[in-house]
């Protein structure tokens, strides 16, 4: 294989990429999001400067993607914190499970996604919503909400989606030492919103050393809703450079 090609190659393996370089179209993508409120002191051991932390509010969520380009149907969750950066309103995306191992490979190297395998869940129980999350044999996360109990207005749905999403994106070098360690910054585009409820809804969150979702203790539920919607993930843009010190 020439150089040149070998250039034009997105990830390895060489001879069999773990993923297609196509953007990928979410169709179908159904959201259980839960924000609640946590121990501020918690957020501030692990969300990094200079993204600011307003109030301490976390959103749990689980995403069951039913039609992915490229990836297929996999379901996705995690905890996402409420930051802003540079006077802009945000989410630091802090943990990230899923069941699909492109999508995971995908979502690190292309982007900066902090994805693990896990083995989270969304599914309907009588008149319950509920979101499960497991990493391995362990129950980490449990979420129930009632199920379609209050239609909300789809434009407050896209608000609540396509605010900004900031990430750290680190790859070492082969001594060891960071070859990149850069904040990022990524938004929801084309979105199309089918349906939206909110109700009444629960957390729970269970101790794990390798799944600490627990660290970021559940003290008070503050909104939570049901939507279902199309959507496409812009590229990523580095928006601070950690080993320069400054912004980009």
């Amino acid at each position: 294989m020439r150089i040149e090609d070998v250039r034009r190659q997105a990830t390895t393996p060489l001879t069999r990429p773990a993923f297609p370089r196509s953007t990928a179209r979410f169709t179908d993508r159904e959201y259980l999001n839960i924000v609640y409120r946590t121990d501020p002191e918690a957020l501030r051991a692990v969300v990094p400067e200079p993204l600011r932390i307003e109030e301490p509010l976390v959103r749990f969520e689980i995403m069951k993607m039913n039609d992915v380009t490229g990836f297929g149907p996999y379901t996705e969750g995690g905890q996402a914190i409420q930051v802003s950066f540079d006077g802009e309103q945000g989410e630091y995306l802090h943990a990230m499970y899923l069941d699909n191992f492109p999508a995971t490979a995908a979502g690190r190297e292309v982007s900066a996604y902090p994805k693990v395998l896990g083995t989270p869940k969304l599914y309907v129980d009588n008149d319950v919503l509920v979101g499960t999350l497991d990493y391995g044999t362990l129950r980490v996360a449990t979420a129930t909400m009632g199920y379609k109990h209050h239609a909300f207005d789809t434009y407050d749905a896209e608000e609540q989606i396509t605010v900004p999403t900031f990430m750290l994106k680190a790859i070492p070098g082969y001594d060891g030492t960071p070859r990149v360690l850069e904040l990022v910054r990524t938004e929801i585009t084309d979105v199309v919103v089918k349906a939206a409820y909110t109700g009444p809804a629960r957390l729970q969150l269970f101790e794990h050393v390798l799944a600490p979702l627990a660290d970021l203790p559940v003290l008070e539920i503050v909104s939570a809703s049901h939507i279902l919607t199309d959507l496409t993930l812009a590229p990523v843009k580095p928006v601070f450079d950690y080993l320069e010190g400054d912004a980009r």
